[in-house]
């Protein structure tokens, strides 16, 4: 059910900067999110983030096919993956395993869909806030500092693999959660972002690392 609905309301297209990529995207945030919640008989359900190239995301993205060193021969963990943007950005540059986390099972679809779409293997979990990292070398978290909760999570996740060795990787545009004085910027990315769902046509996109 969930990977039909992914199919009947996306297309695949190119990623915006990352020609070498293509995803299941949607043009309509909110059709989409009430369509879903038609579908499912649910209210309160969150927005669709499977459905579109997130701005941290097409950052750190970018940031790893610039980069393929980074992640090449490497276990890569990513934390509230959404689309799958940079599961499947860090598997084409190389990476020798690639885990998405994702509670969400509109998004596991679309994660599986958009690994197939470009062929690279990506694993998939559910909800792993709790850990360590899953043993993963690298974890990334993009676009995952919009709600408190979260973010304290996300953040005690990310000091929990620091300190067991793993590099952190974040792609943001500086949202009201995000843990600044716990980051240092590793580069900036002018982005592209969906106009009905910023406030702008592009967005500055940060890439940090827990200082």
């Amino acid at each position: 059910m969930h990977q039909a609905f992914v199919l009947a309301h996306t297309r695949l297209t190119p990623v915006p900067q990352l020609p070498r990529i293509r995803l299941h995207l949607a043009d309509d945030a909110f059709a989409l999110w009430e369509e879903t919640e038609r579908q499912t008989g649910l209210t309160g359900m969150p927005p669709p983030f499977w459905a579109f190239a997130w701005p941290g995301g097409l950052a750190l993205a970018r940031h790893l096919l610039a980069h393929p060193g980074l992640v090449a021969g490497r276990a890569v963990l990513d934390l509230g993956a959404g689309s799958g943007l940079t599961a499947v950005a860090a598997a084409v540059a190389g990476a020798s395993a690639v885990l998405a986390s994702e509670p969400d099972p509109f998004a596991v679809a679309a994660i599986g869909l958009n690994a197939s779409a470009n062929d690279v293997p990506v694993a998939i979990a559910g909800d792993v806030l709790d850990g360590t990292g899953e043993d993963a070398d690298i974890v990334l978290a993009a676009d995952v500092w919009y709600e408190r909760q979260l973010a304290e999570r996300a953040l005690g996740l990310l000091r929990r693999a620091r300190n067991r060795g793993a590099m952190i990787l974040v792609g943001d545009v500086g949202r009201a959660f995000l843990p600044r004085a716990a980051m240092r910027v590793l580069a900036c990315y002018e982005v592209p972002v969906a106009a009905d769902l910023e406030d702008a046509a592009t967005k500055r996109a940060l890439v940090c690392t827990l200082s």
